[in-house]
């Protein structure tokens, strides 16, 4: 579904992800851990379309998006949920909901994929016509993820979903990915939260210094040794 060839990604002079590779096949959900400033919100951002000052190959379904910008990106499947949410706080969960079914392919089903994201998050259903500013961190974040599964996305991109949240609230977060995942959606999960983003994956990737220093199943990365020095300390 989605093949990365070659990538590189420029912040003026500095290189700040260096020739990685990556795929994700349909209906696959994986993983891109590292420790802080390994490149992966560079990476998931410039998959995304957001960043343009890069080298390299992003093609999805045989579509070649490396020219893109952000908003035809979305056009063709493609959603993110970015760090930190960045939800229009003075704006209702609904409208925020209603927003990311801007795409004029997304609107004629709007009712149907509300009615999805609320069976996903019923508390966002609960929360409807609250400011979402005045939701907690975790009910932000459902929210976030919420609205970029309105656009009917056929790859969600997530870039650190777990950041700031109770344990526990990631626990449902994770658990609804899952579910999201089995229902045909593939995901790349970009994650500091090492174990926790290889345990719901298939697949990872192992960031360093923006370049890839591993790839494999979950499995096998988590018990790779490099891994374990360069995001657990062992």
């Amino acid at each position: 579904m989605l093949e990365v060839r070659g990538l590189s990604v420029f912040y003026g002079e500095a290189r700040a992800v260096r020739d990685v590779d990556l795929s994700i096949e349909d209906g696959e959900m994986v993983g891109v851990v590292g420790p802080n400033g390994a490149g992966k919100t560079t990476l998931v951002n410039a998959v995304a379309g957001l960043l343009q000052d890069r080298e390299g190959e992003i093609v999805c379904d045989g579509v070649d998006l490396t020219r893109l910008p952000g908003h035809e990106v979305c056009n063709h499947g493609v959603a993110i949920v970015p760090e930190g949410r960045r939800v229009f706080a003075g704006m209702t969960v609904r409208d925020n909901l209603t927003l990311g079914a801007y795409r004029r392919s997304a609107r004629s089903s709007h009712a149907e994929r509300l009615a999805r994201v609320y069976a996903l998050f019923p508390v966002l259903e609960a929360r409807a016509e609250q400011r979402a500013g005045t939701l907690s961190g975790g009910e932000q974040q459902m929210l976030a993820i919420g609205r970029a599964l309105m656009s009917g996305p056929r790859l969600l991109l997530l870039d650190e979903p777990s950041l700031g949240l109770a344990p526990q609230v990631v626990d449902v977060v994770f658990e609804v990915l899952q579910e999201i995942n089995a229902a045909g959606v593939s995901i790349l999960l970009v994650e500091q939260n090492v174990t926790r983003a290889l345990e719901i994956s298939q697949r990872g990737y192992l960031l360093s210094d923006g370049s890839t220093v591993r790839s494999g199943t979950a499995e096998a990365l988590l018990a790779d040794p490099e891994l374990q020095r360069i995001c657990l300390g062992v």
